[in-house]
């Protein structure tokens, strides 16, 4: 998956940068130039390093604390899982002198227990792989709208507003949309 986001990343070149590739003359000095490429593998090589390059500096804590709680899930949830898996094993080996020190739980209740830390700990793993793979995206997205205008002039009202109907005159109640641009 992480070659095909880099390979992705590399091979395309947007209109945008074969036209300024092939008449530097018609650059414009307002013009900010700033690469879809290099945030998006920074984000690769660091997370939260494309955002940064992006200037959205508020998201970097949010994807770090998403991977430290995650993390700590899969550690707590590791550390059960063997515990239980551990003790298991030594339920099962029909050796007298070994104790798990789960007297009160059956075989079935330490496999049910190792099976869920197992799950828990599989999903929490998945989640830092979707983290990871979302950092990415974000700092791609960005880096695409970096320039994108977004003035005065644009803007999306949503309000409640009363409907008259024909058939019996009364009002209706309802939503509104209003776009300006």
């Amino acid at each position: 998956m992480f070659l095909l986001v880099v390979l992705v990343t590399f091979s395309q070149n947007s209109n945008k940068e074969k036209s300024l590739l092939a008449k530097p003359d018609t650059l414009k000095n307002t013009e900010v130039k700033h690469s879809v490429r290099k945030a998006t593998f920074l984000s690769v090589i660091l997370p939260g390093a494309g955002q940064v390059y992006n200037k959205k500096y508020w998201k970097v804590p949010i994807v770090y604390v998403a991977f430290a709680g995650l993390g700590y899930l899969v550690k707590t949830n590791n550390d059960e899982y063997n515990k239980y898996k551990q003790a298991y094993i030594f339920r099962t080996d029909n050796n007298a002198g070994t104790v798990d020190g789960f007297e009160k739980y059956t075989e079935d209740n330490l496999l049910t227990l190792k099976n869920a830390y197992q799950r828990s700990r599989d999903f929490a793993i998945i989640g830092v792989a979707a983290v990871y793979v979302l950092n990415i995206i974000d700092a791609a997205v960005d880096a695409h709208l970096y320039t994108f205008d977004v003035s005065d002039n644009l803007t999306l009202r949503v309000y409640p507003t009363f409907i008259f109907t024909a058939q019996n005159f009364l009002p209706k109640t309802g939503l509104s949309i209003s776009l300006k641009f």
